[in-house]
C-alpha cells in the first residue's frame, strides 16, 4: 500500500516510486466502473504500459453494507493477485494510513487474507503539504495538533475551539467543504480568520492556499481544509 501524496507528483517519496516501479499488478481505487482514480492519476509518470492496472471500485455512499463488500471483494482481487505470483501495489492518495481508504482494505485483508503479506508506504499528508505551501508553522515546542474532519455541528466546532485555545493545540480540519459556510462566521467573530490558513485541491493544477481571511463564505470542494492557530508559544525568535 503506497501513500502518493494529495496531489503534487513530485511529493512522492523515493520508496513510493521504487514500489510502483517494481509492481506488476498497479491498483487503485476509483468511485465507480470507469471512474478515473485520482491516486493513480498523481502515479501516472511511473507506471508502464506493461504493468497491468487494477481499479477497484469504493462507492462513495454513506450505508455500511455496500462499503463492507466492496472492501471484502478488493481484498480477494488483492491476495488472489499475491497468491498467484505478482508483485501488487495499491495507491492511496495521501498517506496510507491516515483518513484513508487503504485502511480500511488492510483490515479486510487482515480478516480475510491473513496469509497475505502487506506493507505500507508512507505518503505525504494534505495537513503537511498545507502547512509547507503557506509556510505555515504546523506545531512549536510543547503544543499540540489535532488533526479531524470538520464537524457537522456549529456547536461542535464552538467546544473544539475553546478546548484548543486551552490547551494550546493547534486544528487541521479537514474535508471543509459546504461546512465553510457556517465555520467563517464562527472564526471571524472570534477574530481567528488572519492566523488561519485555507487550503484546496492541494498539489493539483487548481490548487488555492492563502489567509482565510481571503476566502469567501461558500461552500469548498471535498478536497479542502483549514488550519487554526489561537496563539503562539512563549518563547519565539
Amino acid at each position: 500500500m503506497v501513500g502518493v501524496g494529495p496531489g503534487d507528483p513530485a511529493l512522492l517519496t523515493l520508496a513510493a516510486i521504487e514500489a510502483i516501479e517494481a509492481a506488476t499488478v498497479v491498483a487503485y481505487p476509483v468511485a465507480r466502473a470507469g471512474g478515473k482514480g485520482m491516486a493513480v492519476s498523481i502515479a501516472a509518470r511511473w507506471i508502464r504500459v506493461q504493468q497491468r492496472q487494477l481499479p477497484l471500485i469504493f462507492p462513495m455512499v454513506a450505508a455500511a453494507e455496500p462499503r463492507q463488500q466492496a472492501w471484502r471483494e478488493a481484498s480477494d482481487q488483492l491476495a488472489a493477485a499475491v497468491a498467484a505470483g505478482e508483485l501488487v501495489v495499491f495507491l492511496c492518495q495521501g498517506d496510507a494510513s491516515l483518513f484513508a481508504t487503504s485502511s480500511y482494505l488492510l483490515l479486510a485483508l487482515k480478516t480475510h487474507h491473513p496469509e497475505c503479506p502487506v506493507r505500507i508506504v508512507p505518503g505525504v499528508t494534505a495537513v503537511a503539504a498545507a502547512a509547507a505551501a503557506g509556510a505555515w508553522p504546523l506545531a512549536m515546542q510543547q503544543e499540540q495538533l489535532l488533526v479531524l474532519p470538520t464537524p457537522d455541528q456549529a456547536s461542535k466546532l464552538e467546544i473544539l475551539l475553546d478546548e484548543a485555545a486551552a490547551s494550546a493545540r493547534v486544528l487541521a480540519l479537514l474535508k471543509l467543504a459546504h461546512r465553510w459556510t457556517w465555520v467563517r462566521p464562527i472564526l471571524e467573530q472570534r477574530q481567528l480568520l488572519p492566523a488561519a490558513l485555507f487550503a484546496q485541491r492541494l498539489g493539483w493544477p487548481d490548487q488555492q492556499v492563502m489567509q482565510a481571511t481571503q476566502v469567501p463564505a461558500q461552500a469548498k470542494p471535498y478536497f479542502s481544509l483549514l488550519l487554526v492557530r489561537q496563539g503562539w508559544p512563549q518563547v519565539m525568535p
